[in-house]
């Protein structure tokens, strides 16, 4: 048992590497290739040499980053199979779909008109460059958007039936599987977010040009465009993170509870704003959640369900299958203990129907579905020892998602500031305290962007599958050793690549401030 649980540290301490260093490249493609599309179609419209040039220096810092994020992107869905071969049979036929779609349609259509983008210019018409610009921002937003279909649906497994026959998950509607809300509020809050990192990177590059006094021209014109668009894809992405939220109070109520460091509920909740959770609390002590806390009354009741007076439950109230009406009273539902009882009851169901089976035993089989059906709502469950290893990581879930919400308060006062600036009050931009602002930004919109993963993979701990299969079940029969052997080598391997990437960057960066952007035509 312990060599199986080392297994499991290690597998998802892999997966987590990759998926981490992954999306240090993944939301700059995504909001980048817009903003390049955006400025290229100012380009075509005013037929500026100042605007062509502009356009051409910050392509080529998304083809970087795109050449990149495809490297670890590859090595993170091969991990599937390497490290997690029991899921992928388990749920092939239903996770398999989405990835299938992204590689046949999204990726090969996006790595298709990349080509046109960077060697196209003198070989096809203006308009038809321009087409294949939109079409690799549009590759990209398709590719990253049946990528989080196939997660959200890790999250909120609906579109299924587990199929006795085959012992595993088969998929009978596609569309459930495509338009769950958790897969709509998370396509546009993920994408949407990587929106805000590009066009803050693109700030914060511009603030540099401008405190070195070199092309403070194209400086302030990527400001502009990048300041609006940054803009859009907060306000955007802090309406999607209101519908999230309410999708994780309705399929993910442990995960919310984690988020807000939540051990009792109650009616008209409070939000915490700040708070430094007690390093010496548990579920089960008698102590109190926080050391410090600076709460919003109701704040979590308006925000989980849309009623200020709504119960909010906690993590021990999961536990125990407690609830709350308004007028006080209590409501029991299916505690954690009778759902390790529930997952246990389809489990034997289904080793009775495979007995039943060999022994073509037709009456058997039909009882043992039946039983199979009924209860395997909580089959996963089925797996846990007690009730406790149902509790995600708190610590690590309350704090990433109180820094992703600090952070993205703080981004919008940024962007709104970059754009005053740029339009009403330029002579702001030529302070160097503002200009440092803005390169720093491009850091705390990474950890806003990290944070935000963390919060939705950290808490949804310890299923792979909500309710249907822990991450223990799932793993590949692999030994310790070689999961650590390629954990440490994949580690040395990102961390190069992502050395190689900023280096090759900011050799650009100084190569675009050699350029006289002023002496070409406007």
């Amino acid at each position: 048992m312990d060599d199986l649980m080392s297994v499991v540290d290690w597998s998802r301490a892999q997966f987590a590497l990759t998926a981490m260093y992954h999306w240090l490249f993944v939301p700059l493609t995504l909001g980048i290739s817009v903003i390049v599309a955006i400025m290229e179609t100012i380009y075509f419209r005013t037929r500026s040499e100042r605007w062509l040039a502009i356009t051409k220096f910050w392509m080529t810092l998304f083809g970087v980053n795109f050449a990149i994020g495809v490297a670890t992107g590859i090595i993170l869905e091969f991990e599937f199979g390497t490290n997690w071969s029991n899921y992928s049979w388990f749920v092939g036929d239903i996770f398999g779909a989405p990835l299938a779609i992204e590689g046949i349609l999204a990726f090969f259509m996006e790595s298709t008109f990349i080509a046109v983008m960077f060697f196209g210019w003198k070989k096809v018409s203006p308009a038809f460059h321009l087409t294949a610009t939109w079409l690799t921002a549009l590759g990209a937003t398709l590719s990253a958007m049946w990528i989080l279909i196939a997660n959200a649906w890790m999250q909120y497994p609906v579109g299924m039936e587990f199929d006795p026959d085959q012992m595993r998950n088969v998929m009978v509607s596609f569309f459930d599987v495509v338009l769950s809300p958790v897969a709509i509020h998370k396509f546009f809050h993920t994408v949407l977010s990587g929106w805000v990192l590009a066009s803050v990177f693109v700030i914060g590059v511009s603030c540099w040009f401008l405190l070195k006094k070199r092309n403070s021209d194209m400086a302030m014109r990527s400001i502009k465009v990048a300041g609006w668009v940054g803009l859009f894809g907060l306000l955007i992405t802090l309406w999607t993170g209101d519908g999230s939220a309410v999708d994780v109070a309705r399929v993910q109520p442990m995960k919310l509870a984690a988020m807000e460091g939540l051990n009792h509920g109650k009616c008209g909740q409070e939000i915490i704003a700040f708070g430094i959770l007690n390093p010496s609390w548990s579920p089960e002590s008698q102590e109190d959640e926080f050391l410090v806390k600076i709460a919003i009354p109701k704040g979590l009741s308006l925000l989980a369900n849309h009623d200020i007076n709504s119960f909010v439950p906690g993590i021990s109230d999961l536990v125990d299958g407690i609830e709350l009406t308004q007028t006080g009273d209590t409501v029991h539902t299916v505690s954690y203990a009778d759902r390790i009882a529930i997952g246990r009851t389809a489990h034997e169901a289904l080793r009775a129907y495979d007995t039943a089976s060999l022994a073509g035993d037709s009456q058997a089989m039909d009882s043992a579905a039946a039983v199979l059906k009924a209860n395997y709502k909580y089959f996963g469950y089925g797996y846990l020892d007690s009730p406790q290893e149902a509790i995600p990581p708190v610590g690590v879930t309350f704090y990433a998602f109180h820094l992703m919400v600090t952070f993205g308060g703080y981004l919008l006062l940024f962007l709104a500031a970059m754009l005053l600036f740029a339009y009403k009050m330029p002579q702001m931009l030529s302070r160097p305290w503002v200009l440092w602002i803005g390169m720093l930004s491009i850091a705390a919109v990474y950890i806003c962007s990290e944070c935000g993963w963390m919060t939705a993979e950290f808490g949804r701990q310890p299923w792979i599958i909500e309710s249907i299969m822990p991450t223990k079940a799932a793993i590949s029969s692999i030994s310790t050793s070689t999961v650590v052997i390629t954990f440490s080598l994949f580690a040395l391997v990102f961390t190069g690549l992502l050395i190689a990437e900023v280096g090759i960057m900011l050799r650009q960066i100084s190569k675009g401030s050699k350029t006289n952007y002023e002496l070409l035509k406007d």
